[in-house]
């Protein structure tokens, strides 16, 4: 019985009576109640007249002019044309010139989704239902309708129906409406209103055939289905012969074995009604759909908590759906997730790619890619699918070139989608042609199309896009490969690939190969060799391949003569490019060599704009100093001096900044003031240094059997566990010892020692693998103290002709796709994809290809392609030498070396470092003079000329202050 329910299904949203109640459902579930009980008297009404006494009313005193009065109030409750009363002649003018302009709008633009839907509201305010019908028909040839604007049509439509002709046509609106999308709320109201006509001939049997395709459509809906199960059954209850009350029992069992919302109060109910004792089978199925029913309840309830559109909430429930495998339900999932994600092209995709494959029923098929084109028109991968699944079911061809016609149409949103859309239905027309036969009307169908691509790709789409969107003239490669191979017509063929050569590829070398491919398979040798002659002197990315394949030729074809020729032209041609190559490169040097003058002389402005702010500083601390002098020479400064003296004295400074001390001498032997913190600060200081030092357990002796491990996740919880599977595949693994910081935090870094030296030595084929979203460094264990200039990089940074450098790929690309791309032009040993030490991928990556040919091969089929829209780039493996920074050498001044720390202090130029030299000779001396008797511009000052300057008293000082 649940199959008979599960044949097809669909759509979203629920009856609230039938399971959690969301908010504001109340008022539905006394709208779907009051509809119910309107139907019971409905049937009683109509059926009246022609079921004679036997016919029971269920309600007594109930009139027929009753029932039609409160039909009439339930279907109209929800919606309601509507009348306005215009206060203002004003307002109703200005209502018709709205309408006139957005009647105007549509005639230019009928892809205009807001502008129908501001129509049509206009005219249903303004009363003008005709014109509205009329709108709304234009409106749904375009795009399908929301439930609402169904519903309203529909109620519409009812209340201007007069006789047995408007009846079958609002029949009709039905049935347009539910094949748009999968509505409870409009098959509800369509086995409502088709009750109404049950007094006409054969309105029994339509009641029942509504119903009937409603249970199949939204039957399974398990929160929404259980609405058209009650409403059949009530209309079945309605007739009380004994024929039809096998019919209810049927229809609560069938109700009973499908997992629904609220299944315990049907179960009860039946038990109410039923006189006998439910069958056994009955209460299996009833128990098995209950436990399904738990299964499902997680996915509904996820629904009913989310906020629209709810697509994450549905793609888990499609991927639940498609683990269990049940097409009627896989279905129904689907339709419910497309009413509130219509516009999302993926899910037509995925919805359309299971029908396909699976169901391949023809009219249920080609009508969700029809609905999937009218939702996202824009998308070119559901009009070819279209233009495919049309094919594959036997679609007459005038009907395939009309859909073909409406795509050019739908405004694709940039050039090589028209490119795309032309490509899939010229090949639906060349497997039409029978290639047999010299002369056929589909072989003429299918040039003609040919030449309209071409023109329409030229005239309409370039002038819309400002370029061709298929600039490797794809579609006219198609057409020359058609004439050669399957028309054995060559010279149609060259013109071709003539007219593609003059459309600027012909500096391409892959061309050049495809044309002689072509004319070696079904041309002759001296078309062939005219083909490589020109290709050698046109080519500019790869010559050297062409020349290659030019002698290679001619090595196993050619006379002597020809071999001379090929030999002649290709040394000059491969002489030239080299040529060509040093003047680029000459000048690419000489461009990276202005850019270095002008990023040292930028380096320069900046030091000197540092050093004159520094002078300036260094001038302010010295008029502060030389004011704090001249006090000290007129007042107490003999006082001050040993409070000073004892200051400094008292203070152990720390051993970190004992040189400190000595940098902060004065240059006249004096020591300058000095700001020292309390012991308890430096105390707090040393320790907040040596807090997260970590202690590092390593004997040296054991380097040659350990390796060390870096760059893991500071957040790896336990990482000898999680570390240790990973390199006992290398062999026993003596100890793995991570290293953490005095708080217990994990310092990203560990050392693994083994028991045998060659496992060591394997374990180092680890480095840059994968670990919690990050690239492990697994590097020998050096003492870098003793081997400062130790590195360790893996991969080869010479020239490698059997590797490709791949840049430019989209950072979602994993390794696994771009092997698939790759592995169609050779074997693929291994490919690496570039990283950041966060494991973020950086659009780059290695191919390692079998040999050099292959690899050739393939930088010419893959340069320039797109992968995920990204244009690629792709090239022989030859990185850059590396720029080795140089050491800086150590300061020389003739009174020998100074260190930065002897210059500075400790911690740099501190505020504490002030000059004694006084303003006024500061003012009148050089920069010589500068460099001499007091603090240079340059940090380096040699100690010599401290020691031999002249020592001056403060009396001294006062009598230069005085002189100026």
């Amino acid at each position: 019985m649940a199959t008979a329910a599960a044949t097809s299904a669909s759509e979203p949203e629920a009856e609230p009576n039938a399971g959690p109640k969301a908010e504001g459902e109340e008022e539905e579930v006394k709208a779907a109640r009051t509809r119910r009980k309107v139907l019971s008297r409905a049937v009683a009404a109509a059926t009246c007249k022609t079921m004679g006494p036997g016919w029971d009313q269920q309600e007594e005193g109930m009139s027929e002019s009753d029932g039609d009065e409160e039909y009439a109030m339930a279907s109209s409750a929800e919606s309601s044309p509507g009348e306005y009363e215009w206060e203002y002649d004003e307002e109703e003018e200005k209502n018709q010139l709205e309408i006139e302009r957005l009647e105007e709008q549509l005639s230019i633009n009928v892809y205009d989704y807001n502008c129908h839907v501001d129509l049509i509201r206009l005219l249903r305010l303004e009363g003008e239902l005709a014109r509205a019908r009329t709108a709304r028909q234009k409106m749904s040839e375009t795009f399908p309708l929301t439930e609402e604007l169904w519903l309203e049509w529909l109620h519409d439509e009812i209340s201007m129906a007069m006789d047995g002709l408007d009846r079958e046509h609002v029949y009709d609106l039905f049935e347009k409406a539910v094949k748009d999308y999968i509505c409870p709320n409009i098959w509800l109201e369509y086995g409502q209103y088709s009750v109404g006509g049950i007094g006409q001939k054969g309105g029994l049997e339509k009641v029942r055939s509504v119903f009937e395709r409603a249970l199949s459509s939204v039957g399974l809906h398990m929160t929404k289905g259980l609405a058209i199960w009650e409403a059949y059954r009530e209309f079945e209850s309605a007739i009380v012969e004994a024929a039809r009350l096998e019919k209810v029992h049927s229809l609560f069992r069938r109700q009973l074995a499908i997992p629904l919302y609220d299944m315990e109060a049907t179960f009860a109910e039946y038990e109410e009604w039923s006189e006998d004792p439910i069958p056994e089978s009955v209460i299996q199925n009833y128990n098995k759909a209950l436990q399904q029913l738990e299964k499902y309840k997680p996915y509904e309830e996820a629904l009913l908590q989310a906020e629209a559109p709810r697509l994450a909430e549905y793609q888990a429930y499609i991927d639940f759906e498609m683990k269990i495998g049940d097409p009627a339900r896989i279905q129904l999932i689907f339709e419910r997730a497309l009413v509130e994600n219509c516009l999302v092209p993926d899910l037509w995709i995925r919805y359309s790619q299971y029908l396909d494959r699976h169901l391949k029923v023809k009219d249920l098929v080609l009508s969700v890619h029809n609905r999937a084109v009218r939702n996202c028109p824009w998308t070119v991968a559901l009009w070819s699918r279209y233009l495919l699944a049309m094919e594959r079911h036997g679609v007459d061809h005038r009907a395939v070139s009309v859909t073909f016609e409406k795509a050019l149409s739908a405004g694709f949103i940039q050039a090589t989608d028209y490119v795309e859309i032309w490509q899939a239905y010229l090949d639906y027309l060349r497997r039409r042609v029978d290639f047999k036969q010299d002369s056929s009307k589909e072989l003429e169908e299918l040039r003609s199309a040919f030449a309209r691509a071409l023109e329409h790709l030229k005239q309409d789409v370039e002038e819309r896009f400002n370029e061709s969107g298929d600039p490797s003239c794809m579609i006219m490669q198609n057409w020359a490969r058609m004439e050669a191979r399957l028309c054995n017509n060559m010279q149609k063929a060259r013109e071709l690939w003539d007219s593609i050569m003059t459309k600027g590829n012909a500096k391409y070398a892959n061309m050049w190969l495809e044309y002689y491919n072509l004319e070696r398979a079904h041309g002759d040798t001296q078309h062939c060799r005219k083909a490589l002659h020109r290709a050698v002197q046109c080519t500019s990315d790869y010559p050297e391949h062409v020349c290659e394949v030019l002698l290679t030729m001619e090595r196993t074809e050619g006379t002597l003569e020809d071999w001379d020729i090929a030999v002649q032209k290709t040394e000059t041609r491969l002489a030239r490019v080299n040529e060509q190559r040093i003047k680029a490169a000459e000048k690419e040097a000489a461009l990276a060599q202005q850019e270095e003058e002008k990023a040292e002389q930028r380096k320069k402005a900046r030091a000197e704009k540092k050093a004159l702010k520094k002078k300036k500083k260094t001038r302010g601390a010295d008029k502060r100093k030389a004011d704090e002098d001249d006090e000290k020479e007129w007042g107490d400064d003999e006082e001050e001096q040993p409070s000073k003296r004892r200051r400094v004295g008292n203070s152990v400074p720390p051993v970190g900044e004992a040189l400190a001390l000595e940098a902060e001498t004065g240059l006249f032997g004096k020591s300058a003031p000095v700001d020292v913190d309390s012991p308890s600060k430096q105390k707090e200081r040393a320790a907040a240094l040596k807090r997260d030092v970590p202690k590092v357990p390593h004997d040296s002796s054991k380097d040659s059997v350990t390796v060390f491990v870096s760059n893991l996740p500071y957040s790896m919880g336990e990482p000898a566990v999680k570390l240790r599977p990973l390199f006992e595949a290398c062999g026993e693994v003596v100890e793995i010892r991570p290293i953490f910081s005095n708080r217990g935090d994990f310092r990203g870094y560990c050392y693994v020692e083994f028991k045998e030296e060659k496992s060591a030595q394997q374990a180092l084929e680890l480095d840059r693998k994968n670990v919690e979203g990050r690239p492990m460094f697994v590097s020998p264990c050096v003492d870098k103290s003793k081997n400062p200039d130790f590195k360790v990089f893996r991969y080869s940074t010479a020239l490698e002709k059997h590797k490709l450098f791949v840049s430019g790929l989209p950072f979602s690309c994993t390794k696994e796709e771009l092997e698939e791309i790759c592995k169609a032009h050779g074997t693929v040993k291994d490919i690496r994809l570039v990283t950041t030490r966060a494991g973020k991928p950086k659009g780059l990556a290695y191919v390692e290809y079998e040999n050099e040919s292959q690899a050739s091969q393939a930088v010419m089929k893959m340069d320039g392609m797109t992968v995920k829209e990204n244009v690629i780039k792709v090239a022989i493996s030859n990185p850059p030498q590396r720029k080795v920074p140089e050491k800086p050498e150590a300061r020389k001044t003739p009174g020998g070396p100074l260190m930065p720390r002897q210059i500075y202090g400790a911690r740099g130029k501190g505020r504490t470092q002030l000059s004694l030299l006084p303003r006024a000779l500061q003012r009148t001396s050089a920069l010589v003079a500068q460099a001499e008797n007091g603090p240079a511009p340059q940090p380096a000052v040699p100690p010599s000329a401290a020691t031999e300057a002249p020592k001056m008293s403060n009396a001294d000082f006062a009598k230069l202050l005085l002189r100026k």
